[in-house]
């Protein structure tokens, strides 16, 4: 596996990244004092379970991570924090902000130090983290959300031009979240493998038309049905969990939170497709595009029913009601044919043994930790351009000495890698 670089447009997207967060955070705010001036209690109740279920899934997976790496700390903001300190940050919701900032300041620290690539690596394995992150947060808290608010919109009739631009860019910044995956996802490719603009497009293209396709169709449901909605999704989310387990994932270092990882990857695939073993996955997919198709037009078959035999909320035309509909179901197909032009086009063909075969001549070099102290030490031994005694008591320049004792910092090359990403990377590419 190439070296990981740490480019400035990563920089920015990270950058933009946490400025977007706490954008959310000001509009999840606003809606919950918008949805109490309203008195909607019963949308403000759904709303804050989203907003609180959410963040503790990702805390709990946050603070996972870390004790699989035994709290070992890279950064400054964390190198003085103890395991208490920590688990203090995660049970007030505040461990996604902690890494954020570790990675703008790991990041910022790479522009001007004289070990570029160690802090890129750093840089790289965190922000690898963040993005798997910022994918669960996005599938329990922005996809259910967008659903509620179109729920609420359509509820009162208040469908405009501009309420439907504004729902576009909603699904448009879940599409954004996994484009970002998908990006994490291609720095595990070998270097002869470059990532194409165009690739990045069409993937974000037929991820937008499936995910807004699937969060329409269950906000039409739940417009006319809103109690069903719930049942819908326990039962969905069971059957969708029980072909999770049935994959055998093996993605977490504990039973306990493998467990978690398939609960939540059947939230993640009630809105969208979520590679989660290795080999080949073409019948899974199908299989699965197959299910959640049934039930897109199901929903809507359902809808288009109650509106044309008895309007509750709104009122709408019978062939309205069907082309809608029908237009919802069309949509999602022509999602599932871009996604087809991807594969088919833009899809790098990595087999799972060119993956590991990159990896293997990784696991020779050291981690950026081990790699800082094996720098700090030779520079204690060694002042470069300043002469040093030797034993017979003459002296011999620092460049001299490094090639006597051939103390030489393995820093420039170092190949930090993050394991969970990778064994994404291989559900995805083999």
């Amino acid at each position: 596996m190439g070296v990981f670089k740490y480019s400035p447009v990563d920089f920015v997207l990270t950058c933009l990244g946490l400025i977007f967060l706490l954008l959310d955070i000001a509009l999840d705010v606003w809606a919950v004092v918008s949805l109490y001036q309203e008195k909607a209690y019963g949308s403000l109740g759904v709303l804050v379970l989203f907003l609180v279920g959410s963040s503790v899934l990702v805390q709990a997976f946050s603070w996972l991570w870390f004790s699989y790496e035994n709290f070992k700390m890279e950064t400054t903001v964390g190198k003085d924090l103890t395991k208490r300190q920590l688990k203090v940050l995660h049970v007030l919701q505040l461990g996604i902000y902690f890494r954020h900032a570790g990675v703008v300041e790991v990041s910022v620290r790479s522009f001007f130090s004289k070990m570029r690539d160690l802090d890129e690596g750093v840089a790289v394995f965190l922000s690898h983290d963040l993005s798997m992150l910022r994918l669960i947060e996005t599938f329990s808290e922005s996809a259910p959300q967008l659903v509620l608010m179109l729920t609420i919109i359509l509820q009162r009739s208040q469908l405009d031009p501009w309420t439907v631009l504004k729902a576009i860019g909603s699904a448009s910044a879940i599409a954004c979240s996994v484009t970002m995956y998908h990006r994490s996802l291609r720095s595990f490719l070998p270097k002869k493998e470059e990532q194409l603009l165009v690739s990045s497009v069409v993937y974000f293209l037929w991820n937008l038309l499936l995910i807004m396709s699937r969060i329409t169709a269950l906000a039409l449901f739940a417009s006319v049905l809103p109690c069903f909605i719930f049942t819908h999704f326990f039962c969905s989310w069971l059957v969708l969990f029980v072909f999770v387990w049935r994959s055998k994932t093996n993605f977490m270092d504990s039973t306990r939170g493998e467990w978690l990882y398939r609960v939540t990857v059947g939230i993640i695939w009630y809105f969208d497709w979520f590679s989660v073993v290795d080999g080949r996955t073409r019948y899974r997919t199908l299989l699965y595009h197959g299910y959640i198709l049934v039930d897109i037009s199901l929903l809507c078959g359902l809808w288009c029913w109650k509106m044309i035999t008895e309007p509750t909320y709104y009122e709408i035309l019978p062939l309205y009601a069907i082309i809608t509909a029908v237009s919802v179901v069309v949509v999602y197909i022509f999602g599932l044919f871009l996604k087809m032009v991807y594969y088919k086009c833009c899809h790098p063909n990595i087999g799972i043994e060119e993956l590991k075969e990159e990896d293997a001549e990784a696991e020779t070099e050291t981690s950026p930790t081990e790699s800082l102290t094996a720098v700090k030490s030779c520079e204690d031994e060694v002042d470069f351009g300043r002469p040093a005694m030797v034993e017979d008591g003459s002296t011999e320049t620092g460049s001299g000495m490094q090639n006597r004792i051939g103390a030489s910092p393995p820093a420039a090359t170092t190949k930090r890698c993050n394991k969970r990403m990778k064994q994404l990377a291989q559900n995805f590419y083999s």
